[in-house]
């Protein structure tokens, strides 16, 4: 007797349907960490795939067009494919409808289509695209390329540049390097400009000077004079201007000579558009330093948008390998340095998990011996990244940030601000509840400053410092200064201070914290201080006015002090300091300024 078979089709479908559960489960998970325009993009970039397009971007020079063309002919590109497209913008209608001087125009363009149609690509496919209208260089430049994968590498050049025949073999190696090699690559690297760093874009213009052994360097400002453009970022950059246009938000960042640039040229040039989105997002270029103002693209700077009459080539252009230097090397990204758009040198990746982790960090934050530790527990975002924007208006820069976000911290870090961790920090420690946690935390912070040599300003992150940084207090003969009524307080490393501020008095603040919910960790260091015969302590009432947001106003700042504007338990926070002009964020939630100081020397 033969066994019932059972239905087969059922299970088929039963496995069908869950096997679809899964695949479509995890692909609605994947795409929600990205944009949803971009999640159907190649999501892991694959070196077999790379692809390299050069985007020649010409408008009515036939000259300096055939020189850009023929550099780029005598390139070595090896055995790759290298497609050039070369987009041609149409002749702008002269205002007078002078007909002689249409013609001209017209003969003109149709001199460069007949030299771009005999012209021979023999590396990959050549494309002429020839605008039926004038558009312009804005909308050349940002309508040029849509990347169609993620191992697609786009090379934007004006037909006034002219390229070294080692460009490809350097961007290629480059690319190699800093883009398919997980242990150099960083989200935060936009692309690769083959022009000088010459000028510093948040000191108006000013000249930069470089150290000559710093080949590579990372530099915030975009590179018109030859630059590769990764696609994840632009895509990003793409669909960023698209919102800001649709909304009408201007591109205009205080402090920026490109800000100049636009009020005075408005849409006819681009770069301000991409300088406000790196701004934002925190992104960095690639730049290349030669020495003796050498580089392997250089502009001729002929007449046309940007010069008004023809000012001759900006660098030497290197033509061959040399011999003072070794033109292929690449550097791990580690050991290269980063610079923002104040050319003051920056340190991503500065996370703090362990106590034995603070004394690295601490020797990259500045050159004298007090630290700002902020305290970014129940801090909002928004409110973080506006306190970041007055600590680089007043030119504080001796700060590092305490938080439980790992996310956000993440992001700081990213950025260039040195993080603490404060969830990992202790082992086998903690114990209690989560306010007890912070104050045990805080107080074995505080200890590793003291035990490194450092004086320590500890504040709250719902402050605002408005009239300048902390202050530096010279007066010795205080140990301790507070207000307890805040989380503001000033600790100076002495002899007396590192005895006092042991394993004892930490677990004394962590039991009274247990019975004092209402008090905070500066308020209970005040009252275990009350009776103590060690520490001189006294009151910061002499050297700052500390003003309830609630109450401010601008005749609330005291001639002689700082202004520091404090809140709790407020839940439109923004709102409320927008209403009293302490609100430095712009709609990108980053700064509305850029403000260059004096870099401090890491000690």
């Amino acid at each position: 007797m033969h066994s019932k078979r059972r239905p087969f089709l059922p299970f088929f479908l039963l496995l069908s349907f869950v096997s679809f559960a899964a695949i479509l489960l995890y692909s609605c998970h994947y795409s929600s960490s990205l944009p949803p325009s971009l999640s159907s993009a190649n999501s892991s970039p694959n070196s077999s795939k790379f692809k390299f397009v050069i985007k020649v971007l010409a408008y009515n020079r036939l000259a300096p067009l055939k020189r850009c063309l023929h550099s780029l002919s005598r390139a070595q590109y090896g055995s790759d494919r290298v497609d050039l497209h070369i987009h041609l913008d149409h002749f702008k209608q002269p205002e007078s409808k002078n007909r002689s001087v249409i013609q001209e125009r017209i003969d003109s363009d149709h001199q460069i289509l007949e030299f771009l149609d005999g012209f021979r690509w023999r590396n990959g496919e050549k494309q002429i695209m020839y605008n039926s209208e004038n558009r312009g260089l804005q909308a050349q430049w940002i309508q040029a390329w849509w990347p169609q994968s993620n191992d697609e590498f786009a090379f934007i050049v004006e037909d006034d540049l002219e390229l070294s025949p080692l460009f490809y073999q350097f961007l290629k190696k480059a690319i190699m390097t800093y883009h398919y090699d997980k242990s150099n690559y960083d989200p935060s690297v936009f692309g690769i400009s083959l022009q000088r760093p010459r000028f510093v874009a948040g000191k108006h213009g000013n000249k930069i000077e470089l150290d000559g052994d710093a080949r590579l360097l990372l530099y915030q400002m975009v590179g018109t004079w030859g630059q590769l453009l990764f696609p994840k970022p632009w895509k990003e950059f793409r669909l960023w201007y698209n919102d800001h246009k649709a909304k009408d938000i201007k591109p205009l960042l205080q402090g920026m000579v490109t800000t100049g640039w636009y009020k005075k040229m408005g849409e006819r040039i681009w770069t301000p558009w991409f300088i406000k989105f790196i701004h934002a997002r925190g992104y960095f270029n690639i730049y290349t330093n030669f020495g003796r103002e050498r580089a392997l693209s250089v502009s001729h700077r002929d007449a046309g948008v940007n010069y008004g009459k023809n000012a001759g080539p900006d660098s030497d252009l290197i033509m061959k390998k040399t011999t003072d230097f070794e033109l292929f090397r690449m550097k791990p990204l580690g050991e290269l340095r980063w610079y923002n758009f104040c050319f003051k040198e920056v340190f991503p990746g500065r996370i703090v998990n362990r106590l034995n982790q603070l004394e690295n960090v601490l020797k990259t934050v500045q050159n004298d011996k007090t630290v700002t530790l902020v305290s970014l527990h129940g801090t909002r975002e928004s409110v973080v990244r506006n306190l970041i924007c007055y600590f680089e208006k007043n030119g504080l820069q001796n700060y590092v940030f305490l938080g439980d976000d790992l996310e956000l911290l993440h992001d700081l870090a990213r950025r260039g601000h040195p993080v603490i961790y404060g969830n990992n920090l202790l082992v086998d420690e903690i114990s209690g509840m989560d306010f007890t946690k912070l104050t045990v935390v805080k107080g074995y912070l505080i200890r590793k400053f003291l035990e490194l040599g450092y004086n320590i300003w500890l504040m709250d992150g719902n402050m605002v410092p408005v009239t300048n940084a902390l202050p530096k207090l010279l007066d010795q003969s205080f140990d301790f200064l507070a207000r307890d009524d805040v989380e503001l307080m000033f600790l100076r490393n002495s002899l007396n201070t590192r005895k006092f501020w042991n394993d004892n008095f930490i677990s004394n603040l962590a039991g009274k914290n247990k019975y004092s919910e209402k008090v905070n960790f500066v308020g209970l260091i005040s009252k275990a201080l009350e009776k103590n015969n060690h520490l001189k302590v006294g009151t910061l009432d002499e050297w700052i006015v500390l003003v309830s947001l609630s109450t401010y106003n601008k005749d609330s700042t005291v001639s002689g002090r700082d202004t520091v504007v404090y809140w709790s338990g407020l839940s439109p926070v923004e709102r409320e300091l927008q209403k009293v002009d302490l609100w430095l964020l712009d709609e990108d939630s980053s700064c509305n300024a850029v403000v260059c100081h004096p870099q401090l020397k890491p000690s």
